[in-house]
């Protein structure tokens, strides 16, 4: 028996790893190597880790819980999720059933890429989410934003810190005109019609090529496209889940608990607004040591 099992072995769930083998609790982590930003080339703003890639922190965050005795990697898939508190079991896609006193999940968000020509080939090169994560490295540069919904008048707004140069595509959505009157006012042109291609050399973007035949040169691109959990596991627990304009995220308290007594969740999987590795790190953390002290006899 586990004291926990961390489904889910990237950065929340290596975090919530290395904070329950110091407690010298037993735990299990089931990853299947397939982290969200495995497309990106760097992380940024992760204090101690700038600018690295991402994969190579992660490899050496695994060789570091090598020293906790208590803590077990399994490069494995987790099925199904069934029992209650202190005596869940989890059977793995080997066949294996683990059983344990607590779960955290930490298993991530899988974007889902629109059908358009070289959109997917570009996404973590010159298409990104994040300006927090990829800003400065572009700054001053010109600009594209993929208009998705009315989040993104925000983030026309936050642009600014970053550059002067930004195009909206409004790529078939329907501008209120107090909302393009503003961006008129702030010298942000908005360019009609969807984005039919995106014109790139090895990911690099040249163009963004529309349906009414213009084509626009930006040198990086920010989109939101639709996301999903990145498995089934929450909608088969009846977890209580939150809607977001991207897509769902798992209700969380402030504990990390999720609706479900003994299972925690931790990452991109539970944050609604601007994921990144600094808060799936923190969050992982947290969901660690609460899971710890919710079996404190």
């Amino acid at each position: 028996m586990n004291d926990v099992i961390i489904i889910g072995g990237s950065f929340a769930g290596l975090a919530a790893a290395l904070q329950l083998g110091r407690a010298r609790r037993k735990v299990t982590v089931l990853d299947t190597g397939l982290p969200r930003n495995r497309f990106a080339g760097h992380s940024h703003g992760l204090l101690g880790h700038d600018h690295k890639p991402p994969l190579h922190i992660l490899a050496e965050a695994r060789q570091q819980l090598a020293r906790y005795p208590t803590i077990k990697l399994v490069n494995a898939r987790a099925d199904s999720i069934s029992g209650a508190i202190d005596d869940f079991s989890v059977l793995t896609g080997d066949g294996d059933s683990l059983g344990a006193r607590r779960l955290i999940l930490s298993f991530g968000i899988t974007d889902q890429m629109p059908g358009v020509p070289g959109f997917a080939e570009s996404w973590g090169t010159s298409i990104v989410p994040c300006p927090y994560c990829d800003g400065f490295e572009v700054a001053d540069q010109h600009w594209g934003l993929v208009w998705s919904g009315p989040q993104s008048h925000q983030s026309a707004r936050l642009f600014h810190d970053w550059t002067n140069r930004l195009t909206v595509f409004a790529d078939g959505h329907d501008i209120p005109p107090d909302i393009q009157a503003d961006l008129a006012h702030r010298n942000i042109p908005v360019v009609d019609g969807r984005i039919v291609e995106i014109a790139h050399h090895k990911g690099h973007i040249t163009t963004v090529n529309l349906d009414t035949r213009r084509n626009v040169g930006v040198d990086i691109l920010f989109a939101h496209p639709r996301n999903k959990p990145s498995a089934s596991l929450h909608a088969s627990l009846g977890l209580a889940t939150a809607d977001t304009p991207t897509g769902i995220v798992l209700k969380v308290d402030e504990r990390r608990q999720t609706s479900m007594p003994g299972i925690y969740a931790a990452g991109d999987l539970t944050t609604p607004f601007l994921p990144s590795v600094t808060q799936a790190s923190s969050q992982g953390a947290m969901a660690g040591i609460f899971a710890q002290q919710s079996m404190l006899v």
